[in-house]
């Protein structure tokens, strides 16, 4: 498998499960700077021109949540996703929330053009982007960490999502030692071999 990946983004979530899961792959640097995202050879990776993407026997898997799935589904002793179905729904919850909220308030401080054409639109957008992620801070806290984990003790994908996402925190603006559960939370992340592996090949 090859992994195309930028530094700091929300692909190193997908670097993280393939590394909880055990899986061999080649990690792909893309510049943001230089625009390579952007550039031929990647648009025909991903004709998006985002990140994550996943090259595996079957072709090329866009969008961080499927990535997830599929890792979780090609490494079934790795136990990322529950058994339980309704555990399973909680954090596919979480993950759900964070692609469809928190992902995306993140995002309005500097990809405003995304939803606006006005410059002064753009800077609206990102003068709210702290009390947005705070605002998602705080339901994280009370409803998507229940123990030290997303799911309590048991380490699942959503993990991996989050951990990424609350580590743009400080850079978002957002006071996080008002959040010990979240500084908690990403200690006990640090803490794991696969994050240390990922640091340790200058992904994060």
């Amino acid at each position: 498998m090859q992994l195309y990946y930028a530094p700091h983004t929300i692909s190193i979530a997908v670097a993280i499960a393939l590394e909880e899961a055990g899986l061999d792959y080649e990690a792909v640097r893309l510049d943001f700077a230089e625009g390579d995202q952007t550039k031929p050879a990647y648009k025909q990776i991903n004709p998006k021109g985002r990140v994550p993407a996943l090259a595996v026997d079957g072709g090329i898997l866009t969008e961080t949540g499927a990535l997830l799935e599929y890792i979780a589904t090609v490494a079934p002793d790795a136990n990322l996703v529950p058994a339980d179905p309704v555990m399973a729904a909680r954090m596919r919850e979480v993950m759900y929330y964070l692609a469809s909220t928190m992902h995306v308030n993140h995002a309005h401080k500097l990809r405003g053009a995304r939803w606006a054409d006005k410059k002064a639109s753009w800077k609206d957008m990102t003068a709210k982007v702290a009390q947005t992620m705070t605002t998602s801070c705080e339901y994280i806290v009370s409803n998507g960490l229940r123990g030290p984990f997303v799911l309590g003790d048991t380490v699942s994908l959503a993990d991996a999502y989050l951990y990424v996402v609350c580590s743009w925190l400080e850079g978002d603006g957002v006071d996080v030692s008002a959040f010990p559960k979240i500084l908690a939370f990403r200690e006990a992340m640090e803490a794991r071999a696969s994050v240390q592996a990922v640091r340790a090949a200058g992904m994060i």
